[in-house]
């Protein structure tokens, strides 16, 4: 085996100190260019490649962005939907970049020091996937903004907070998503949120709320269910939901994987979607065109929200001032067979 060129040989070889070699790779000083070409030339010939992890300590910078994601346990996140989305985003941009990606896990009882991660040298940035709206949450958010580094949430805000983040129109989903049953002729319709600390629950909520009042539909409480935006919760639900089938004609489900276990849970109990209800999910995950029949659902664009937090970290990373964050992608419909008018 033919060992590998050293910083020592590129010196030699280019009749330079190794101090010199090291200058010219991690651009940290001016240099002669005759000089530099000396050593750009000298490291093709004898194949160096300069150690990325040593270039990037010398420089203070670690390559790396962390993702922040919530552990939980018996949940195999990485491949549900919803997070490979996000992640496939924010890897393809970062990978442009040359910059790696940190996965780091965040138990539910854990309250992470997202400013600790900086001071550590262990990331440049970090992106926040998760994030819920408690009193600790907001602590630790406001001292990472105060500490001006580059970090951005995604499908998550704060009212009344600055904070960085990226986020979808779920407002305007869930209202076009309700409205888009009402005009199919579904009058009576049921509503399976997610936990009030994601401001996406309480946003798809009001969309609920206001599609309602517009249309001039009494708003029912008792139509009104909670779940944790888990497929076991939506089949969980399905017991609640039971007793009101007589009541209502459709359901609404703030996530596909809810709809989809909802689905599943009334099944078993003798209700059928296309039958006895119609139903709409959301997210638009591959799950919807998986399941009889297809699921109605919001398209949701995850992949490009992964893609713009990467690309705004990464701008932040590389100019002092830049305008704030605080962008919202739109959402659209898409009509399959469960949210057909039943004959």
């Amino acid at each position: 085996m033919v060992p590998l060129a050293t910083r020592k040989d590129v010196a030699q070889r280019a009749g330079v100190s190794e101090a010199t070699v090291s200058r010219v790779f991690n651009n940290v000083a001016p240099l002669r260019e005759e000089t530099k070409q000396k050593v750009l030339q000298a490291a093709k010939e004898l194949d160096y490649y300069p150690n990325a992890i040593a270039q990037n300590f010398a420089k203070g910078k670690s390559g790396n962005i962390g993702v922040i994601v919530p552990y939980l346990p018996k949940v195999r996140i990485l491949s549900t939907y919803y997070f490979s989305e996000i992640l496939s985003g924010i890897g393809i941009k970062l990978a442009e970049q040359n910059y790696g990606l940190l996965l780091l896990f965040q138990s539910p009882d854990e309250q992470l020091d997202y400013t600790q991660l900086f001071h550590s040298q262990k990331v440049d940035g970090c992106i926040i996937l998760g994030s819920k709206d408690t009193k600790s949450e907001r602590e630790s958010l406001s001292k990472l903004h105060q500490a001006s580094v580059p970090y951005c949430l995604v499908n998550q805000t704060f009212q009344n907070e600055p904070f960085y983040s990226i986020d979808a129109e779920h407002y305007e989903g869930s209202k076009q998503a309700v409205t888009f049953l009402i005009k199919k002729g579904y009058q009576n319709i049921a509503f399976l949120n997610g936990p009030s600390t994601y401001s996406n629950s309480q946003e798809r909520k009001r969309g609920y709320e206001s599609a309602l009042m517009e249309a001039g539909i009494h708003i029912n409480d008792r139509w009104i269910f909670q779940g944790n935006y888990s497929r076991t919760s939506g089949m969980n639900r399905a017991q609640e939901i039971a007793p009101i089938m007589t009541e209502i004609d459709a359901i609404f489900a703030s996530n596909d994987r809810m709809a989809i276990g909802l689905m599943q849970g009334l099944s078993e109990l003798g209700y059928e979607v296309g039958r006895d209800y119609a139903l709409m999910g959301y997210d638009d995950s591959d799950l919807t065109r998986m399941v009889h029949p297809p699921l109605s659902s919001v398209k949701v664009p995850l992949f490009d929200m992964g893609k713009l937090a990467a690309h705004h970290v990464l701008t932040k990373l590389t100019k002092r001032h830049t305008n704030d964050i605080h962008e919202r992608l739109p959402v659209t419909i898409k009509e399959r067979a469960s949210t057909h008018i039943k004959k």
